[in-house]
């Protein structure tokens, strides 16, 4: 029979870990014996748990630097894997995440890692918007949790309930465990036919009574397309981008993966942009070309042209720019929302949105 006591490993940021905020994000991992932040409310929690040494690494680090940052998180841990099998880790957990996108990435990469490695159970927490549940779902299991901090306690009360599941070996299921569905299927037996349970449902929706289907649907967000401009030669247009092109040194210090924010930059006087004066931040994809010229990606040169040969009536002095990479649904959402009411007023009424 197993042991009610289980040693955990528990997996931080900089910031949930102590060691400090964003400007500790490129913090590479280091181990440190016992709970830490986040950690003592997890044993609290968690009955019989010994959080037995806290893995911290910076969210800029691990999202930038996976396999290296992975590597040496592993070889860290490497030696609470070697000793009396009674000493061993039970688990490991990381975060929760929250919505925040670099740390999803990074709690997401060390439970698939250490799962593999060291053949324990692995799991973590984020909202379902996390850019990172869709690369690590199938493979981690997630828990569900609030947007932000403010569901602490209650994301790792639902981390706790189901990591005592897992280790005494009980069946787990998402709706009752309150974890993102994986997509995996399980066979099981039903006294009611296939038919029945399907007119049943089908009642159910036409008396408009509440139903759970045996396969969920996904859903998609549907955009109504703009109306199309009347009249080019009098807008005032305006360009966008997703693919991190940034005036040199990157001033806001937007983030290479799961974007936290955008910029707002000149190009009153620019004819074109030039590897001088701007630069690519995007990690999603080589930028040596976008370096080279970066209106590769931001085309200032070709608009200039169309706008000297009266294609529309002019740009717009500012341009818009954050990175999509790994970017959440929610985030992207609100930048484009934000930048929208900024450019009404003042006055555009068509953008050019360019990406890679």
């Amino acid at each position: 029979m197993m042991s009610d006591r289980y040693r955990i490993i528990h997996c931080l940021n900089q910031f949930f870990g102590g060691l400090g905020g964003e400007t500790e994000a490129g913090l590479a991992p280091v181990l440190q014996k016992g709970s830490r932040g986040p950690g003592q409310l997890l044993e609290r929690l968690f009955p019989g748990a010994e959080i037995a040494a806290t893995l911290i690494c910076g969210d800029n680090y691990m999202a930038t630097n996976t396999e290296t940052a992975l590597e040496e998180a592993l070889s860290l841990l490497a030696p609470y894997f070697t000793g009396a099998e009674a000493e061993r880790p039970s688990l490991l957990m990381a975060g929760p995440a929250f919505a925040a996108g670099r740390y999803g990435i990074a709690c997401g990469a060390i439970c698939q890692a250490i799962a593999e490695r060291f053949g324990i159970p692995a799991l973590t927490g984020m909202f379902p918007e996390n850019p990172a549940v869709s690369l690590y779902r199938k493979e981690v299991l997630i828990v569900r949790t609030a947007q932000d901090v403010m569901g602490m306690e209650a994301a790792l009360r639902d981390m706790a309930s189901l990591a005592g599941k897992l280790l005494r070996r009980e069946e787990i299921l998402p709706e009752q465990d309150n974890y993102l569905v994986q997509g995996r299927r399980r066979n099981v037996f039903d006294p009611e036919t296939g038919a029945r349970r399907a007119v049943r449902m089908l009642l159910q929706k036409m008396r408009h009574e509440p139903f759970v289907s045996e396969y969920a649907m996904p859903t998609f967000d549907r955009v109504t397309p703009a109306a199309p401009v009347a009249d080019m030669g009098k807008v005032r247009l305006a360009l966008v981008t997703s693919g991190g092109i940034v005036p040199q040194g990157n001033p806001d210090r937007i983030q290479a993966a799961s974007a936290q924010s955008f910029g707002t930059y000149p190009l009153k006087g620019l004819s074109a942009l030039s590897s001088v004066t701007h630069q690519s931040v995007h990690g999603g994809y080589d930028p040596t070309w976008a370096n080279a010229d970066p209106n590769r990606v931001l085309p200032l040169d070709a608009v200039r042209e169309l706008e000297t040969e009266g294609a529309f009536g002019s740009l717009h002095e500012f341009y818009y720019a954050t990175v999509g990479n790994a970017t959440s649904v929610a985030m992207a959402r609100s930048f484009g929302r934000e930048i929208a009411q900024r450019l009404l007023a003042d006055g555009v009424q068509a953008v050019i949105l360019t990406s890679t």
